[in-house]
């Protein structure tokens, strides 16, 4: 490591570690003074100088975390670099000590007792962090799904702590939360925070048996734990996740889908929600095992909003400003709407290969039910899982046999009716030729008095070859073939409302859009 200038003047500051501070922005001790950024949070200030990052944890104690002395940040600190490495191995290189030495000088020499540390980080682009790049509108849809499958492989590899206490753990964190929020009640009114709090114990009550089974096969795990849009770094077009909840493994510990579900409620609360939603979607597409949970989405996503009203106000708390102390009500705000009730529904949409089905469904999705709105069930999706293959892995012809495709639209109307029954709304996605096969799913709707649309997508042959033909990689594998043997089949008396998929793609949305009364 290069060596720094030290320095021994403190700076004029109530603060313990003002004198560290001091040092570190100190003219040639990082950088030069001229390329010196720093960025302060509530638990930490960054030091952002050349190519490094450098963490410094403020001494401070919450009721969920404690730097309060310099060897609880040389503990959390230490963590923190064994953590992240799981995710971002090349950003996280060492922990360094500041020292002083016995004439009272302060330097990253050897000699001298420590008298606090820090994070050394190599640092990304300025414009890399994910909340940036969905500024800029650069969050797309293959990057989305790279981010989801991403996640997925880093859950897959999470450390697993299987119990019976799935519930005893999301009610840990309720609480935690409450006492949280009670201690700013001139920010986080009583009143609200209260309703609040008996309406998500309600619900942990509600899915206490899906908690606790969830924990006991393993799906509860040492996971990221705060993982949103500014803790995910666009590094050589690929996410990496980094700054994971370091300070307690307990919270750190959660449902995978109460991990996902912090960046689901981030982007939903910035206003990327056909983003949230197709997250949302590929990652269960890519993870079979959290199919049957979604009914706890409402919860997760409410408790992730109230995770940070808290936070927010915490830092709001003796803030001159009213800025943070209006964001942190604005997220109390959104903890209870994401706990509305919303009537569910079915949405089948159905044609030809070719006609656009699935595009048209991830992004008419996010209007349709409670957020991050509806699961998409994909027929080619689902047809790859029950081989037990990637969505993109190609099929052999004899996967879209007969009776193979039948298993697969039975396996569309058990999970429409396992959505149904939970009170999610669903939007199915397959060709839906045959009359049996569009009564088959409307009556999974009227068995629970749910409301169903049928949308029929139509386009010409000429042009469903030629979509066909551009296609790159899909989970479709229809070849120009099967749109001529489509081509001329007899689709029967046609009830569902009919659109034309010819048109600009964002005119078929809306009229999709239309039909179904969603924004």
């Amino acid at each position: 490591m290069t060596q720094m200038m030290t320095s021994s003047a403190p700076s004029a500051s109530n603060d313990p570690q003002a004198e560290v501070i001091a040092y570190l922005e100190a003219p040639g001790t990082l950088c030069p003074d001229d390329e010196l950024r720093r960025i302060d949070t509530h638990a930490a200030r960054i030091f952002l100088a050349g190519d490094r990052a450098w963490k410094l944890k403020r001494s401070v104690r919450f009721g969920y975390l404690d730097f309060s002395s310099p060897e609880k940040r040389r503990l959390a600190l230490e963590t923190e670099l064994l953590l992240n490495r799981r995710t971002a191995p090349s950003l996280y290189l060492a922990v360094r000590p500041i020292r002083r030495n016995g004439d009272g000088i302060l330097s990253f020499c050897d000699d001298g007792e420590p008298i606090d540390w820090l994070l050394e980080m190599r640092r990304f682009p300025d414009d890399a962090l994910l909340e940036q790049v969905a500024a800029r509108g650069a969050l797309t849809e293959p990057l989305v799904l790279r981010l989801a499958d991403k996640i997925k492989s880093f859950h897959d590899s999470a450390e697993q702590v299987r119990s019976s206490l799935g519930r005893a753990g999301i009610e840990a964190v309720i609480a935690g939360n409450q006492e949280s929020m009670d201690a700013f009640p001139e920010i986080l009114r009583s009143d609200s925070v209260g309703s609040l709090i008996r309406r998500q114990r309600a619900l942990a009550e509600r899915h206490a048996r899906l908690l606790d089974t969830r924990a006991a096969a393993g799906r509860v795990r040492h996971g990221h734990g705060d993982l949103h849009l500014a803790n995910i770094a666009i590094i050589n077009d690929e996410p990496v996740l980094f700054d994971c909840l370091e300070f307690s493994a307990a919270l750190a510990t959660i449902d995978v889908l109460y991990d996902l579900a912090f960046l689901l409620m981030d982007l939903w609360r910035k206003g990327y929600r056909v983003q949230a939603n197709m997250l949302f979607n590929r990652y269960l597409d890519v993870s079979p095992e959290d199919e049957e949970a979604v009914a706890l989405i409402p919860l997760f996503l409410s408790i992730r909003a109230t995770v940070r009203a808290h936070v927010t106000a915490a830092q709001a708390n003796g803030d001159p400003s009213n800025a943070l102390r209006k964001k942190a009500e604005q997220y109390l705000s959104l903890a209870h709407e994401l706990l509305a009730p919303i009537p569910n529904r079915l949405v089948a949409i159905g044609g030809l290969s070719g006609t656009g089905k699935s595009t048209i469904a991830r992004l008419v999705a996010h209007g349709v039910g409670s957020a991050p709105g509806a699961r998409v069930l994909r027929s080619d999706v689902l047809r790859k899982r029950l081989a037990g293959l990637p969505p993109e892995t190609p099929l052999s012809k004899d996967a879209y046999s007969t009776s193979a495709s039948a298993t697969v639209y039975a396996e569309l109307e058990r999970l429409a009716q396992l959505a149904v029954n939970e009170g999610r709304s669903l939007i199915v996605d397959a060709v839906y030729a045959r009359p049996d096969e569009r009564r088959a799913i409307a009556q999974v709707a009227a068995h629970k008095d749910v409301p169903f649309a049928g949308i029929w997508l139509d386009a010409a042959p000429e042009v469903l070859r030629a979509r066909i033909a551009a296609r790159v990689v899909d989970a479709s594998d229809a070849d120009v073939a099967v749109a001529d043997l489509q081509a001329h089949y007899d689709l029967g008396a046609m009830d569902w409302q009919r659109i034309s998929a010819e048109s600009d793609r964002g005119v078929i949305v809306d009229r999709v859009r239309s039909a179904l009364a969603v924004a």
